[in-house]
């Protein structure tokens, strides 16, 4: 059992803070990587830290096991908080989100989504982007976008 699912045995259903490194993965053409989750929204790809892990560690490790992509450099754009980041899931969990945004443009390995967590994965021009995209997301890269695309 993991952190989070402990916790969630202890308070139920109550509101939790949790801590979600993200990554703006770019590639050579300039396109960023999103991510399909199993409800079929389109997102940025990252995870939930785990206790002793720093951020990048887990965002090193949620893309290794969920893409199979292995991130080199990492630089961080920004913090984001507030009540834009809160969750309420089908089972009644609650959760605000502390994302914590890196942009990285030197990567390896082959996307291969792990079909469980992540059941698509591709890059996509900012004028491009999938019609299920989170609506925080989308609004963004709309900001940061171009900023982010020249800061490679």
């Amino acid at each position: 059992m993991g952190y989070i699912e402990e916790l969630r045995a202890l308070v139920g259903n109550q509101p939790l803070i949790l801590v979600r490194p993200s990554a703006a993965v770019v590639n050579k053409e300039g396109k960023i990587l999103l991510v399909q989750h199993n409800d079929h929204t389109w997102g940025i790809p990252g995870g939930l830290m785990e206790l002793g892990e720093s951020t990048e560690e887990c965002l090193r490790r949620e893309l290794k096991e969920e893409l199979q992509i292995t991130l080199k450099h990492l630089r961080l754009v920004g913090v984001y908080s507030g009540e834009a980041l809160y969750t309420r899931l089908k089972n009644g969990h609650e959760y605000y989100n502390v994302v914590i945004a890196y942009l990285c443009t030197e990567y390896e390995g082959e996307l291969r989504p792990d079909g469980i967590e992540i059941l698509d994965a591709a890059f996509y021009s900012l004028n491009q982007l999938p019609e299920q995209l989170n609506p925080f997301i989308r609004e963004k890269l709309q900001q940061l976008g171009p900023a982010l695309l020249k800061q490679k």
